[in-house]
C-alpha cells in the first residue's frame, strides 16, 4: 500500500508532539460498531486514559491487553460514539489491516519517544 506523502513540517512542529509508550490495561469492542475498540491505557500518570481506535477489524481486543504501543498523548480529546478518547495509538495500515508498533522489550509506561 503506497500512500501519498503528506506535507512537510518543521522540526519545531514535530517537537510539539508528545509521543509515549503506553501499556494497554483493558480493551473491548465498542458496542454497535465493527471497527472500534475502547482501551484503557497506562501512560505513566495517576489514572489510565481511555483511547478509542479503529482497529477491531484487524486485531482482537483480548490480544491487546498487556501490549505496549506508542501513543500521541497531547492530541485534543475527541468524543467517538459517546466515549471521550484521550489520545491516539500509532499503528501501521497495510492492505491486510492494521499492525501494531511496539518496543522490542518492555519499558516503563509513559516513556517518551524521542
Amino acid at each position: 500500500m503506497t500512500k501519498e506523502q503528506k506535507s512537510e513540517i518543521s522540526y519545531e512542529y514535530f517537537t510539539k508532539l508528545d509521543i509515549r509508550i503506553g501499556t494497554i490495561v483493558s480493551a473491548e469492542k465498542v458496542e454497535g460498531t465493527d471497527k472500534l475498540i475502547k482501551c484503557s491505557v497506562a501512560l505513566g500518570e495517576d489514572e489510565p486514559r481511555t483511547v478509542v481506535s479503529g482497529l477491531a477489524e484487524s486485531i482482537d481486543p483480548e490480544d491487546l491487553v498487556g501490549k505496549q504501543c506508542p501513543y500521541v498523548c497531547n492530541l485534543a480529546p475527541r468524543v467517538i460514539r459517546g466515549i471521550e478518547s484521550q489520545g491516539m495509538i500509532l499503528a501501521i495500515e497495510t492492505d491486510n489491516g492494521f499492525v501494531l508498533l511496539h518496543p522490542n522489550k518492555e519499558v516503563e509506561a509513559g516513556t517518551s519517544i524521542v
